[in-house]
């Protein structure tokens, strides 16, 4: 049974960082699919994806130089680091998972989802 959990969320003030954490259990350790999408109030939003084992990684423009994503092999868990965050990243976090994944910024991509953790950022 796949189960994806995520931890770390909270409320920051602007400029302040946080670190995310996607705990994957019942999924290989590599070449999986594993993605960060929010959800704020009428957008959803792919943030940050990593392709296991070889950790190519894709982020968005809109938080390029700000997040980035690592990988423990040992505990299959995925990290997004926030930096540097903004009012505008305040949203529900989402880890996904995947093995057969065209469109990597596609939501219905993805077979596995987590329970979503809360981000808010006040300025």
């Amino acid at each position: 049974q796949v189960r994806l959990v995520e931890s770390g969320g909270g409320s920051v003030q602007a400029g302040g960082s946080l670190r995310l954490e996607c705990a994957a259990s019942g999924l290989p350790t590599e070449h999986i699919y594993m993605a960060w999408f929010r959800q704020a109030p009428e957008k959803r939003e792919g943030v940050a994806i990593l392709y296991t084992g070889v950790n190519l990684t894709w982020i968005a423009n809109s938080v390029e130089g700000r997040f980035t994503l690592s990988h423990d092999t040992t505990e299959n868990t995925v990290y997004l680091q926030m930096n540097s965050l903004k009012p505008e990243d305040t949203a529900l976090y989402y880890c996904a998972a995947g093995q057969r994944v065209t469109g990597v910024w596609s939501a219905g991509a993805y077979d596995y989802w987590g329970q979503g953790t809360q981000v808010t950022v006040s300025s």
